[in-house]
């Protein structure tokens, strides 16, 4: 055992994890004895290598260095991305070549009580009960695991298949910045089994497509605060937030809308003077959190207390059964502010956001139960004399995600702003009845006795721009069972980790 521990401890600080603590290595004992083995290894070495979207170098020289380690074929792109390959087992050299596909960036958000730094802080992975999750962040299974997974399959040579790759993309969670940069002739495979889905038992054959929608609007910031106003800052917390493709059709509050919605009806009943609002921060989160600066004529500020009160009773009540407890909440500003915004620019702004469309838009037909089209507010920042806003859209169909991009735009144009597209990515188109589609519900019959579930998902993946580069490729997604991706509830149901990676094993020696 001492043995072990020795070489365990060695495989941890090469990795640059020279910041574990006694207690951390205690967790890293527990996780990595969970079953399967070398999945939770290698997992649990991600978590210790800070690696949110934008700085996942690290991760990806990992990669690297695990298949150098393993003595098989390798290489790493100008952007990022890693690919790695090992040959066939004996006799099955003829088959075609299968490719392995997962992220290794992840989404960095926290609750705003928790002092922890994405860029430098390894995640504090503990097991809690039936799932492994992190301390008041994300946990980064999203899609840590799907690459744990392959790894696992690189280093196991008693299994069964044909030629393998395994392709690892960098900064995934913005933009899809390593797919996109993906070039003919760096992948080979045949087949693409992509490991970044987050329900056990079912199989995703497509996607949909998405666009980034930023505004901008600048404003002369020379209007006085009020004599004698008081500073307020008002706080919507308490949001579960979630993954803004899988998690939309939840109905879950956005905090961007929800604080506009009471600003609006704040401005109309008060004297109130908007300085400053703040909400969100990643185009691909529901945003769980808005703060706002105002200033209140003092004699106001018990009514305007009560009404305060009165619309997180609101919010509470429309929202129970989906979201926890939403707290809004005002007190007195920690600095007062210099500017207020124009009334006229704050009307504008306020009235853009209430009008602006906002979650599930419309659903699949042939798949009622999966979302088609969708808006997620993802961030707003006021202050200082510019107004930003971004959004993410999403659609299975091209042409409603060009309605929908038109009609965001078409809103803000009305107030002056400017407003830019970035990121547009197709989406996957399903072929039903590949062979690769095929194979795999033959397998899953075997594996879980029962019929799959055939599904089209909503979130982005990266196989509807890998099918750019490689279009006569056949494509299917599984994974394990991750609840509340993109926000700090993240955690891994593990006995389905088990199951997908046995899933993934037997699909491997038939295919």
């Amino acid at each position: 055992m001492f043995k072990q521990w020795k070489i365990r401890i060695f495989a941890l600080v090469r990795t640059d994890l020279e910041h574990l603590t006694k207690n951390d290595l205690y967790m890293s004992k527990e996780i990595t004895q969970l079953k399967p083995t070398a999945v939770w290894k290698y997992f649990y070495d991600l978590t210790q290598i800070p690696r949110p979207t934008r700085h996942a170098r690290k991760a990806a020289e990992y990669v690297k260095s695990v298949g150098e380690k393993l003595g098989l074929e390798t290489h790493m792109d100008e952007v990022g991305n890693v690919v790695i390959r090992k040959p066939a087992s004996k006799g099955l050299e003829d088959r075609p070549m299968v490719t392995l596909q997962g992220h290794c960036d992840m989404v960095p958000q926290k609750n705003n009580d928790v002092d922890h730094d994405f860029v430098n802080d390894p995640i504090d992975a503990r097991i809690d009960g039936d799932f492994v999750r992190a301390n008041n962040t994300t946990l980064g299974a999203d899609n840590g695991i799907g690459v744990a997974m392959a790894l696992a399959v690189l280093e196991d040579d008693t299994l069964k298949h044909g030629p393998l790759e395994v392709l690892v993309t960098i900064d995934e969670e913005e933009g899809m910045v390593g797919a996109n940069a993906l070039k003919p002739g760096f992948l080979k495979g045949d087949y693409l089994l992509n490991l970044d889905s987050e329900m056990d038992g079912l199989l995703y054959i497509g996607c949909a497509g998405g666009v980034d929608i930023n505004v901008a609007l600048e404003y002369k910031d020379e209007t006085k605060v009020p004599e004698g106003g008081i500073p307020l800052e008002i706080t919507l917390k308490g949001l579960r937030g979630g993954h803004s493709g899988g998690d939309i059709h939840l109905g879950r509050g956005n905090a961007n809308k929800l604080m506009f919605r009471f600003l609006k009806k704040a401005v109309a009943a008060f004297d109130l003077e908007l300085a400053s609002m703040e909400g969100g921060s990643l185009r691909n989160a529901i945003p769980r959190e808005a703060t706002a600066v105002v200033v209140l004529a003092e004699d106001e500020l018990e009514d305007f207390k009560n009404f305060v009160k009165e619309f997180e009773d609101l919010y509470n009540d429309e929202y129970k059964g989906i979201e926890n407890h939403i707290t809004l909440s005002c007190e007195q500003a920690k600095q007062a502010p210099q500017t207020v915004v124009p009334f006229e620019v704050r009307d504008n702004i306020i009235n853009a956001i209430e009008a602006c469309q906002n979650g599930a838009i419309s659903f699949i037909a042939e798949f009622p139960d999966t979302v088609e089209t969708s808006s997620n507010m993802a961030s707003i920042r006021l202050e200082g004399g510019k107004f930003e806003v971004h959004f993410l859209t999403r659609s299975t169909s091209e042409s409603r995600k060009e309605m929908l991009r038109s009609a965001i735009e078409s809103t803000f144009l009305l107030i002056g702003a400017s407003v830019e597209f970035d990121g547009d990515y197709n989406g996957w188109e399903p072929a039903p009845h590949s062979h690769v589609v095929e194979v795999m519900e033959e397998v899953f019959r075997e594996s879980y006795g029962k019929e799959p579930q055939v599904m089209i998902m909503h979130a982005g993946l990266e196989c509807g721009i890998i099918q750019g580069v490689m279009p006569n490729m056949e494509m299917i997604s599984f994974g394990p069972t991750i609840l509340h991706p993109h926000s700090p509830d993240e955690k891994v149901e593990i006995k389905t980790v088990e199951n997908s990676y046995n899933f993934l094993l037997k699909s491997l020696e038939r295919i």
